[in-house]
């Protein structure tokens, strides 16, 4: 077999990866012309491998008040829960033989030109992202190539801790610095209170949904993605 270095691998799978999402991106083009004209859409993509629990449950949260800032805006929550991503095929490692591999099938939602501004929610495991966050960002290095892909995207993040200071704002910021390198326009959570995103607490008695203070970022933050994707799609 020949080697192939981690740099070539890299490259291979940056050309590959841009020829699906080009050929995503002329089919949305194409659909979304024809069926949303005027609109746009808002991804949550939930990082956390438990099933609609407090990170999907939050992201449910911020797409609503996105999708409350104006009638423009269409949303969708992705879950990765339960799929197979494995990071190390991002620094040239193969997949083993017969493994599942369910991070193709993201591309071309990731890819929709209709996409206008998503948003990434983990739970914080020990100071930072969960192991699938850190997956689904490497792998998304398939997207770079074509700049037109994540490039100027409105981004954002929402972190959920068990405790009211589990580290969801060192959480935020190591996505960010992910986000940051793929060219995306990087938000807050804006006013009332400006934070670096949104900051929710599981383990509030009731579930995340009774952290008042946590689901007041989570807000903000959709409503602050929503309005900055408008205004970078010149729809505001």
């Amino acid at each position: 077999m020949e080697n192939v270095t981690r740099r070539d691998f890299v490259r291979n799978s940056m050309a590959a990866g841009a020829a699906v999402a080009t050929a995503a991106t002329s089919a949305g083009a194409a659909q979304g012309a024809a069926s949303s004209e005027g609109t746009i859409k808002i991804l949550a993509i939930s990082c956390s491998p438990r099933q609609g629990k407090s990170t999907a449950t939050a992201l449910g949260v911020c797409l609503q008040a996105a999708k409350g800032v104006s009638p423009k805006i269409e949303t969708e929550l992705i879950e990765l829960a339960g799929l197979k991503i494995n990071g190390s095929v991002a620094a040239g490692i193969p997949l083993a033989e017969g493994e599942q591999d369910d991070f193709p099938k993201l591309v071309p939602k990731l890819a929709d030109p209709h996409v206008q501004g998503i948003i990434l929610g983990t739970p914080v495991y020990f100071g930072n992202m969960s192991s699938l966050c850190r997956a689904f960002l490497e792998r998304c290095i398939v997207l770079y190539q074509d700049k037109s892909v994540l490039r100027n995207k409105v981004a954002g993040v929402v972190a959920v801790g068990g405790t009211r200071n589990g580290g969801q704002e060192v959480t935020i910021q190591s996505v960010q610095i992910s986000l940051f390198c793929y060219e995306m326009i990087v938000v807050g959570n804006g006013r009332p209170s400006p934070r670096h995103g949104a900051i929710a607490w599981s383990g509030a008695e009731g579930g995340v949904l009774k952290d008042e203070f946590g689901i007041g970022t989570v807000k903000g933050l959709g409503r602050r993605v929503a309005e900055v994707a408008l205004r970078v799609a010149g729809m505001s």
